[in-house]
């Protein structure tokens, strides 16, 4: 069976939708992807770090369980809260996030989970998945101690024969600088098969280019999807009528949850980028990054 192992943050979503008015979800890039992993038929195990009094953990965690998502990966962690982001919309849909997670606990994930006792399990966790999924939020949020870690963990789970996904998804503001970030992203792509990443992304990380061995999924602000692997460069255009726009937040994670599913399941990438596109327009025809699951479309395969 095809089992996922998914490694990042999970926030406490704050989606304004008035004057003082907020809907509360919640939500984070890998963690946006597992839940679509999991709906597409995928077993998913989710590692991360929570609080362990807090509401806002405990919701996370039940959401993971209505969601069939794998907690056994969480750590928790006294006296702390998991971050927290707000989003706001301008009228086209583009949305803008305002962050408060600078004390989360995930940034000390493995340090945590060594105090724990979690890390073998964490080690035998990944040593036993068909997929490894992170992304450089993951790879910034947990630091330079924490990226170490995680690396000799990639080497280990690629060496048992997990393939490694990488979103690139490059914020800025959560980096020391770009030279860093590229650095890191690089350490963390020599591992991946599968390496996704945006118009924006390529553009803010001047210079930075995926290594050749990796299939790459860039997406265009046109909606063109490049695919690049070992049958060379496909560009697949959209349809002409553009999809309806209310909220972008999650399409990228859904998107890649949606191709990974189908090229996991051997669908050609012309096939997976098609059922990444559908899902990825039902999630922005919707607010929030996790739309309910009674509007999750068909697989378009």
């Amino acid at each position: 069976m095809t089992r996922a192992v998914a490694i990042g943050e999970c926030m406490v979503e704050l989606n304004l939708t008035g004057p003082r008015q907020a809907a509360i979800g919640v939500a984070g890039d890998t963690f946006n992807t597992a839940v679509y992993l999991s709906r597409l038929g995928v077993p998913v195990s989710y590692a991360t770090a929570l609080g362990a009094e807090d509401p806002f953990s405990a919701e996370i965690v039940r959401v993971m369980a209505d969601e069939g998502i794998d907690a056994s990966l969480v750590v928790r962690a006294a006296g702390r809260l998991p971050g927290l982001y707000a989003i706001s919309r301008d009228a086209a849909g583009e949305r803008r996030f305002h962050y408060w997670r600078s004390e989360a606990p995930v940034r000390d994930f493995f340090r945590l989970s060594d105090e724990a006792g979690l890390a073998p399990a964490l080690l035998r966790t990944l040593r036993q998945a068909s997929l490894v999924y992170l992304s450089g939020v993951t790879l910034a949020v947990v630091g330079e101690t924490g990226r170490t870690k995680l690396l000799a963990l990639l080497a280990a789970a690629t060496h048992a024969g997990a393939v490694v996904a990488l979103d690139v998804n490059y914020r800025a503001r959560l980096w020391p600088s770009a030279d860093v970030a590229r650095a890191a992203l690089s350490r963390a792509a020599a591992f991946a098969r599968y390496i996704s990443l945006s118009e924006e992304d390529r553009a803010d990380l001047r210079g930075w280019n995926p290594p050749e061995a990796a299939e790459v999924i860039e997406r265009f602000a046109d909606r063109t999807v490049r695919v690049r692997s070992e049958d060379g460069v496909l560009d697949i255009r959209p349809a002409p009528n553009p999809p309806r726009v209310v909220d972008t937040t999650g399409a990228g994670d859904a998107f890649n949850a949606a191709y990974l599913a189908a090229r996991l399941r051997g669908e050609a990438a012309t096939r997976a980028v098609a059922a990444g596109r559908r899902l990825a327009e039902a999630v922005i025809a919707h607010e929030g990054a996790i739309i309910p699951r009674s509007d999750m479309p068909e697989p378009a395969y």
